[in-house]
């Protein structure tokens, strides 16, 4: 960790990437003018400018927090500085389950009005591994099976995962996301440790 990265506490990361999400939401979805859409671009070129001064040469992967924990500060699924990543935050129950509730907007979208399939695959990919991570030990997929009962609808989610049982190094863990209407995606995968 650089002295900067110690500097700025994850808050300020956080406000930052939900601002950063907030931007893409409104650019997709706004109907302003020309003169808006070019002021906005000027300052966001500002911006990036500005943040520009100090960039890593590589991608972020694990980081070490002061408190000795790690950050996946650049992960996809749940990285605290990634805009891509969905608003995610993991909760682990006693069994060993794992759920998380997310709103998706404009920018996941696929079929009008509804989350893409690949960003639901995303998400239950990332929650079935969190079933199977140790801590120091992250899994990695092997296999994953999806099936799409019914369209996800844009905003509010339910994500839910858990270990059906364990053989050797695999991990078997099924799950689901779901609305208030019901179950939309279901997976199934097998998971690993890597040495």
């Amino acid at each position: 960790m650089t002295a900067s990265d110690a500097s700025v506490p994850d808050e300020l990361y956080a406000e930052l990437t939900d601002s950063v999400r907030r931007l893409v939401d409104v650019a997709i979805r706004s109907q302003a003018g020309p003169t808006a859409f070019l002021a906005a671009k000027t300052k966001i070129d500002d911006a990036v400018a500005e943040l520009s001064r100090a960039p890593l040469a590589d991608s972020f992967g694990i980081r070490p927090a002061p408190d000795g924990t790690s950050r996946a500060w650049g992960n996809v699924a749940m990285g605290l500085r990634n805009p891509f990543a969905p608003p995610l935050v993991v909760h682990h129950d006693a069994d060993g389950g794992v759920w998380a509730d997310v709103v998706l907007g404009a920018a996941y979208e696929g079929p009008p009005g509804h989350v893409h399939g690949g960003i639901c695959a995303l998400l239950l990919d990332h929650m079935l591994g969190a079933t199977a991570h140790k801590p120091g030990r992250p899994a990695v997929t092997g296999t994953l099976t999806v099936r799409y009962e019914m369209g996800t609808p844009l905003g509010p989610l339910r994500a839910e995962a858990c270990v059906d049982r364990i053989e050797g190094d695999k991990t078997f863990a099924s799950g689901h996301l779901a609305t208030a209407e019901g179950v939309t995606v279901r997976a199934h995968g097998v998971f690993f440790h890597p040495a």
